[in-house]
Parts: C-alpha cells; sequence; structure tokens
C-alpha cells in the first residue's frame, strides 16, 4: 500500500500569511527533505534542482558536470555533479531544494493464479473478452470508479434500502473484478475483460441481506435481460421465494451461478440458492488443484473452480486477497459471460462448461464435472473428458454413406473416480461429418486397463447437438468389458430423425454395475480408455 502524505494550508485573509509565504514555507520542508535521499552520497549523483530566480539557476548550471534538462515553464533542472557540489547548492538562499532524482515504476498489471489456472488468459490471446456480455453481480455493490472496473460498470440498483449500489464493504467489488476486470496494464485482469458489469447491492455494507432483497435483485437481472446472475452468496436453508425467483431468471434465460458456501469440511452441505436446480453450484479448489478446505461439497456441485487466496480488487481502488466459494463463483460467471457474449443461450453455455471441464481427480461431490476451463469451454473443448475437439483435430473426409471417407479419430482419457454405481464421461469423438438417415458409420471402443469386474459400457450419440442428454436424441450400444483389455466396434445407424447434412457426433462413454454396488476395489478405479470413430 502506498501511502501518500499531504501538507494542507488553510489561508484566511488576516492570518499574517499571503499564498506565497505559504509557499516558501512548503518549499523549505521539501528542501530538507530532499537532502535526505543525499546524505550518504559520494562521487556523481544525479539531482533535480528547484530554483528560485536567475542567479540560483545559473548556480546549479554551474555546479553541473553536465546538464540532463531544463524545464520549459517549471523552475526546475536535472544535473548531474559531485555530491559535495549538490549539498552546497540546497545551502543556497534561493535554491528551493535539490533532489536526487529517483526512479518512478509502472503499475504492472498482476495475473491471478486463478485466472491463470483456468486459461482465462489464453482466450483474451484467442481475442475472448465477453464483449456484448451483461453480467449482475448481486452482492454487496461495486465501486464504480474503481481504475479496473470503470469502464465495464453498467447499470446498479440497491436493494438494501441504503440509497446507493456503491460497495461499502468490499466483497462485491472483490467479485466483480474476478469476473470481469478491464485488461489495461494495471492492477488485475479478470476471466472476461469488457463485459458490461450490472451492481445489484442485495447485501448491506455488513454482508447481510435478507432472502426477499436476493430475490428481488435476481428477479431485476432477469427483467433486465442480463446474461448473468453471480450470486457469491447463501444460506443454510433454502425458501420458496428464493426458488422461485432463481426459477424465474433460469426460465428467462440468466444463467443462474451460485458459490456452494463455506460450511466444509463437511459433506451434502452445498448451501442456496446454489443447491437449487436451476442455479449452477460452485466449489472451491487451491493453486494445488486440491479442494479448499473451507469448500462446502454435496452432489448439487457442478463445476469447481478457484477460491483459495485470490487477489482482485477491492474498494478505495485497492486490491486484497480472499478465500472462499464466493471467489469461485464469479470466475464460472465471467466464463459463462463469454460463451452467451459468442451467442449460446444460459442453458447451451451451462451445458458447454460442463462438458468442457478439467477432470483433476476430485469426487464428483467435490468438482461436479470438472474444473472450469475457460478456453476449452470457447474452443469447443479438446480431448478426453468432455467437450468438442479442437478444430484442428476434426476428420477432414465426409461421407454420405456407410463410413467411407470418414477419417478415424482417436480421443483418449479417464473415467473419474466415483463411489457410486454408474458414472460417465462426456467427448466428442468426431467433427463434422456429412450424414443422412439410413447412414452408419464405426465406433471402436478400446478399453486398457479397466480395473473393473461385470460392468457395461454406453455409448450415446447426440444427434440435435444441443449437449443436453436429457432430451438428445441418442443411439444405444452395450457391449460387456469385463476383461481388462478389450475392444469392442459396433456401427451407429444414423436414425431416421436425425438432421442431414454437416454436423458433429457427440459420444456419452458411460458404465455401471450390472450385479449392483460391486466389492472394494472394483469402484473408484481410474479407468483408462481411447474411443475411435471410422
Amino acid at each position: 500500500m502506498v501511502v501518500e502524505r499531504y501538507l494542507h494550508c488553510i489561508l484566511e485573509e488576516n492570518n499574517g500569511f499571503s499564498r506565497r509565504n505559504v509557499l516558501k514555507i512548503a518549499g523549505g520542508s521539501v528542501a530538507a527533505s530532499g537532502l535526505a535521499g543525499l546524505g550518504g552520497a559520494t562521487g556523481t549523483v544525479e539531482v533535480n534542482v528547484g530554483f528560485r530566480g536567475q542567479r540560483a539557476r545559473q548556480a546549479a548550471l554551474n555546479a553541473a558536470n553536465s546538464v540532463v534538462r531544463e524545464f520549459n515553464s517549471l523552475d526546475i533542472v536535472t544535473i548531474r555533479a559531485s555530491a559535495k557540489a549538490a549539498k552546497g547548492l540546497a545551502k543556497r538562499k534561493n535554491v528551493r531544494y535539490v533532489e536526487k532524482n529517483g526512479t518512478v515504476h509502472a503499475h504492472a498489471q498482476t495475473l491471478p493464479w486463478g485466472i491463470d489456472r483456468v486459461d482465462a488468459d489464453v482466450a483474451h490471446s484467442n481475442g475472448e473478452t465477453g464483449n456484448g456480455a451483461d453480467i449482475a453481480i448481486l452482492d454487496t455493490g461495486i465501486q464504480s470508479d474503481h481504475p479496473d472496473l470503470q469502464a465495464n460498470i453498467g447499470e446498479g440498483r440497491d436493494f438494501t434500502g441504503k440509497g446507493t449500489w456503491e460497495d461499502g464493504n468490499g466483497h462485491g467489488t472483490h467479485c466483480a473484478g474476478i469476473a470481469d476486470a478491464v485488461d489495461n496494464s494495471e492492477g488485475v485482469v479478470g476471466v472476461s475483460t469488457e463485459a458490461t458489469l450490472h451492481a445489484g447491492k442485495v447485501l448491506d455494507d455488513s454482508g447481510s441481506g435478507s432472502f426477499s432483497d436476493v430475490a428481488a435483485g435476481i428477479e431485476w437481472a432477469a427483467d433486465q435481460g442480463y446474461d448473468v446472475a453471480s450470486l457469491s452468496l447463501g444460506a443454510s436453508s433454502g425458501t420458496s421465494t428464493l426458488r422461485d425467483a432463481v426459477n424465474y431468471a433460469y426460465n428467462n434465460g440468466v444463467l443462474v451461478v451460485s458459490s456452494a458456501g463455506n460450511s466444509g469440511p463437511c459433506s451434502d452441505c452445498v448451501g442456496y440458492p446454489a443447491a437449487y436446480d436451476n442455479a449452477m453450484a460452485i466449489s472451491s479448489t487451491d493453486s494445488d488443484d486440491s479442494l479448499s478446505s473451507f469448500s462446502s461439497t454435496g452432489p448439487e456441485i457442478e463445476l469447481a473452480a478457484p477460491g483459495g487466496e485470490v487477489y482482485s480488487t477491492y474498494i478505495n481502488s485497492g486490491y486484497d486477497t480472499l478465500s472462499g466459494t464466493s471467489m469461485s463463483c464469479p470466475h464460472v460467471s465471467g466464463a459463462g459471460g463469454q460463451l452467451m457474449a459468442n451467442g449460446q443461450t444460459n442453458t447451451e453455455a451451462r451445458s458447454t462448461l460442463h462438458n468442457t471441464a478439467e477432470n483433476i481427480g476430485l469426487g464428483s461431490n467435490e468438482q461436479g464435472h470438472g474444473l472450469l476451463d475457460v478456453e476449452a469451454a470457447l474452443n469447443g473443448g479438446g480431448g478426453g473428458g468432455g467437450g468438442c475437439l479442437d478444430a484442428s483435430q476434426w476428420p477432414s473426409g465426409t461421407g454420405s454413406s456407410g463410413a467411407e471417407n470418414i477419417d478415424t479419430v482417436t480421443v483418449t482419457g479417464q473415467f473419474a473416480e466415483s463411489s457410486a454405481d454408474n458414472a460417465y464421461e462426456d467427448f466428442t469423438c468426431s467433427g463434422p461429418i456429412t450424414v443422412s438417415p439410413g447412414d452408419s458409420f464405426q465406433i471402436e471402443l478400446d478399453y486398457s486397463d479397466g480395473g473393473f469386474d461385470s460392468h457395461y459400457a454406453n455409448v450415446f450419440v447426440d444427434w440435435d447437438q444441443n449437449q443436453d442428454w436429457s432430451t438428445a436424441s441418442e443411439t444405444r450400444i452395450m457391449g460387456n468389458v469385463s476383461d481388462d483389455t478389450q475392444t469392442y466396434t459396433a456401427t451407429v445407424d444414423v436414425p431416421s430423425n436425425a438432421p442431414s447434412g454437416e454436423t458433429l457426433v457427440r459420444v456419452r462413454l458411460s458404465w455401471y454395475d450390472y450385479y449392483g454396488p460391486s466389492a472394494t476395489g472394483e469402484y473408484g478405479e481410474v479407468n483408462d480408455f481411447t474411443v475411435e470413430v471410422q
């Protein structure tokens, strides 16, 4: 923190001081402090000499070994001189000060570890800024003139009765910076950098608010047509009022993102509104990809995001480091804003974030679909474990009958560890291919080091490309994969309701225990797989 000291002079008509006299007093004080930088100096020094009048100016020039700068309008010269000569100048009557010519450094922009970990900086370099998205930060407000936020501030509204949506706490400003701090070479940078931030002050300056206040803020975000509602807040129990507001917003196109809560270590303890079906519950990770000790967990968790010791904007135009699932939530909010700026709906953005998340080896109740991966989400994902393949990996051939001219694409990955009686991985194993009803293509599943018995593999092809597996038109294939290594090949027929023309083939691979819960060791193992579309 930089502390600046100001000299305040109160001028009164009869106080015996003229403005000139006051400036003389101030100048004398500065001259004394200027010598502090020369106290132990020897040899040649570079100094700024403030003078009064031509004789003092000439004395400074005469003392110089070389003149570095003469100012046009200021009574200052910068010279290089011996330390002894510089100290002598300071004693002259009309020399106001002699100061060592120090160095000023740029206020460099910091890349917070969370922004780096979720590859938001990679997305920025690819031109993804969130420009066009509207993100409502429903919190303690936002400092509207913060230098790292001001350019992105849109509208605001107070729901607490304070009368202003300005942040008097710091929490909302901190979350706003994570979601959308400006990329301006100072301070920090957000997940998005050019989305519009709207401040819904639903928490007072002590950080508390009523269910009604929060519900009103959510309603406001929906009625304004904003893309994302970011809720870094919660309670241990829910209310019908809050649930109705979340459902209203989601059904009106808002991506509702909420912090899971800081009740950890615990199980099945996700707070509200995060626990509602139409809100995305976000847990917290530390910089080593471990679950933050404070993070709430439970089956409602959809994604994990950085939340431990996150550096971001703070009130009074400052910056601070905070920890909590409150910090995880706006990482996802910023990413959702970018997806919706690119034309995705709230349901599509939610599914994309699921399908492109990175498996970091935590339990499904801890990480949900995995750790947020902003770059993968914006580029359609890549590789096993979720999402679409990078365009460079798409097959170049197309075919209209059978498997003709459809190149083989291989995807490898791992099943996440699970203690449940089923688990799955979603991924895309083919790029655009041309299909028509009646066509077919080959899928080959190659399990290596399966490590489980009496399980079946199911493959689903999403012809609708909507990434919503609950409504997708699917083709189902079953094969016993009880051996440690087994290859299973199947022909997939294009259904009669599939769209004709170019489409992405999306594949969901799952397994379950046909005989019910297995003995210890048969679940919870990581199973490698390879999938080829031919």
